[in-house]
C-alpha cells in the first residue's frame, strides 16, 4: 500500500481533504493515477490487487473507489459487487483497457453493477479529474 497526500484543493464541502482508493494491477498505472489525483489535492490510497483493496477499505473511510476491472486475483466487478454489498452508496469508477471483450463490454458491465463512471484506459488527466469531480458530486 502506498498513500500520497496532498495539499491543494481536493476538500469536499465540509472542508476537509476526500480520500481515494485507486486500486490496479498495474503499478505504473497506479502510481500515475495516484500523482494526477493528489496535485488535484485528493488524498490517495494504492493497493494492487483486488483483495489487497477490499482490505483497506474495511480498514479506512474512502469517499470514492477507484477500480481497474481486469486483474488477476480478483477482478474489478468482484471487487464493486463486494463493495456495494458492505455499502450501497459507495461512490465507484471503473477503468478498463479492454481484453479479449474490449472495454466497453467489461465497462457496461460494471456501470451495471453499480459504478458510478466508466473510463476507457488510457485515460487522460482532465477526464480522470472531471469523473472524480463528477461523482464526487453525486448526493
Amino acid at each position: 500500500m502506498t498513500q500520497i497526500h496532498s495539499h491543494n484543493s481536493g476538500a469536499g464541502h465540509d472542508g476537509v481533504q476526500q480520500n481515494i482508493l485507486v486500486i490496479d494491477d498495474d503499478k505504473l498505472m497506479c502510481l500515475a493515477l495516484a500523482k494526477i489525483l493528489a496535485s488535484a489535492g485528493y488524498n490517495v490510497v494504492q493497493a494492487c490487487d483486488g483483495e489487497e483493496g477490499l482490505k483497506l477499505y474495511r480498514t479506512q473511510h474512502f469517499d470514492l473507489v477507484i477500480t481497474d476491472l481486469i486483474m488477476p486475483d480478483k477482478e474489478g466487478i468482484q471487487i464493486i459487487r463486494e463493495l456495494r454489498k458492505e455499502n450501497s452508496q459507495i461512490r465507484i469508477i471503473a477503468m478498463s483497457a479492454g481484453g479479449r471483450g474490449g472495454a466497453t463490454d467489461y465497462l457496461k458491465w460494471a456501470r451495471l453493477m453499480g459504478a458510478k463512471q466508466c473510463l476507457s484506459k488510457p485515460i487522460k488527466r482532465e477526464d480522470l479529474l472531471a469523473a472524480v469531480q463528477a461523482v464526487l458530486a453525486l448526493p
